[in-house]
């Protein structure tokens, strides 16, 4: 056993050679066993226990020499500090980008905080994060994609505190823990008319940012920041190298998702498009931050200004633009009294992603070169979000079963399935 226990109610004296326990100043009064051991950093360690209770107090420090010996050892004081602290201290050492550590503070501060933000780490169960779920799940102004992504910000905070010798394992990996529930809705791209009705309906000078979404693929941000150097012409390629991001409140120039920058076949049409647009509105020297606000400055020759020849604001343009093009597109329902248009998530400017990826699908074209060309970090997310758009099958098994079950002379005429 690791270290020793201290009674506090009796001390030992030796007169005349004879050893006897007497009782001390504090006897009746306290706690009575004072377990010490010295831990691996060199400090002593100790916790206390009440009278009758000192099996106990060996058993925990047997547990502890236990633990020393398999590694497995955890410093009870340090364990002690909450989950609001440690995660504070942990989003100042992410290694994130800025925009994504202000992403990841927000959902933790307004929604994992208020839950489990007091509790020490080392008392962390496998109950408390289900509890944590089960809040999230019944919180009407949580989605269940964004309740998902509070679970991981909780997620990747215990995991820390695993490889930080704080807690033996990360409660979120109990079998009894599951992620909240999502609610995955299959998309549904727009049509051909659609997409032109949109771009109809949109002031001139942002029209062809529907043709770099639906023709290219391309995420808002990287149609905002996109330049004049990123236009390989002669040889079709669209090279997405940037975009624009705001981080609290003010734009700045950022590599593209996931820091993935990608080429992307730029189709005749398109390359058109762009053509007109540049002639008629000629690319503008833009210098912004790089990266985060107070990063070094960097200059790009936009395609894309607003009327000021400045970045194209996200909100204001969503707002003053984007809105009032889908309601007279007929997408959404006309503004309000107000002169506030509702929400409409599913007919954002990702929307000409979708429509991008259903026509490269539909046109047979492969989930890996599809995914490539969204930037996706992996070909399976590209398969769970459009595999439904994909041409069907059926009619080639049924085909294939006939050839096989009926007569020669009773098989349906049509064309066969490629060899």
């Amino acid at each position: 056993m690791a270290g020793h226990i201290q009674d506090r109610w009796y001390k030992t004296e030796t007169t005349d050679g004879k050893t006897t326990k007497v009782k001390t100043d504090r006897h009746g009064t306290g706690m009575r066993y004072r377990a010490r051991y010295i831990g691996p950093d060199g400090t002593e360690k100790s916790k206390s226990f009440p009278d009758r209770q000192k099996r106990l107090a060996e058993k925990w420090l047997t547990d502890i020499a236990s633990d020393m010996s398999r590694g497995q050892y955890i410093d009870p004081r340090a364990a002690r500090i909450t989950f609001k602290g440690y995660a504070e201290k942990w989003l100042k050492a992410h290694s994130a980008d800025l925009s994504s550590q202000i992403v990841t503070e927000q959902r933790l501060r307004l929604h994992a905080f208020p839950i489990v933000g007091t509790r020490p780490l080392d008392s962390f169960r496998p109950e408390h994060v289900r509890e944590l779920v089960g809040a999230l799940e019944i919180n009407p102004s949580v989605s269940g994609a964004y309740a998902r992504n509070i679970y991981g910000d909780v997620r990747a905070v215990l995991s820390a505190a695993v490889d930080d010798g704080l807690l033996p394992r990360n409660p979120c990996s109990a079998k009894s823990v599951r992620p909240p529930a999502v609610e995955r809705r299959r998309v549904v791209p727009w049509s051909p008319a659609q997409v032109h009705a949109v771009r109809a309906a949109l002031p001139e000078r942002y029209q062809t940012m529907v043709d770099a979404g639906a023709g290219c693929g391309l995420r808002q941000g990287e149609i905002v920041g996109l330049a004049e150097d990123a236009l390989d012409f002669e040889n079709g390629i669209l090279h997405v190298v940037r975009q624009v991001k705001l981080i609290r409140g003010k734009a700045v120039f950022a590599p593209p998702k996931c820091a993935r920058e990608r080429d992307v076949p730029l189709p005749p049409s398109v390359a058109e498009a762009l053509r007109v647009h540049m002639d008629a509105c000629k690319p503008a020297d833009i210098t912004l931050p790089w990266r985060k606000p107070d990063g070094p400055k960097v200059s790009a020759r936009l395609l894309f200004t607003n009327t000021a020849r400045g970045v194209v604001w996200r909100s204001n343009f969503n707002i003053q633009e984007w809105k009032p093009a889908l309601s007279t597109a007929g997408l959404i329902p006309e503004a309000g009294e107000d002169g506030k248009h509702e929400s409409a998530r599913e007919h954002g400017m990702h929307a000409l992603r979708h429509f991008y990826a259903s026509v490269l699908l539909d046109a047979g074209e492969s989930i890996k070169a599809v995914s490539q060309y969204l930037g996706h970090t992996d070909p399976a997310l590209t398969l769970r979000v459009y595999a439904h758009l994909m041409p069907s099958s059926q009619e080639r098994t049924r085909n294939a079963v006939d050839r096989v079950f009926l007569p020669a002379d009773r098989k349906p005429d049509g064309p066969e399935t490629a060899q």
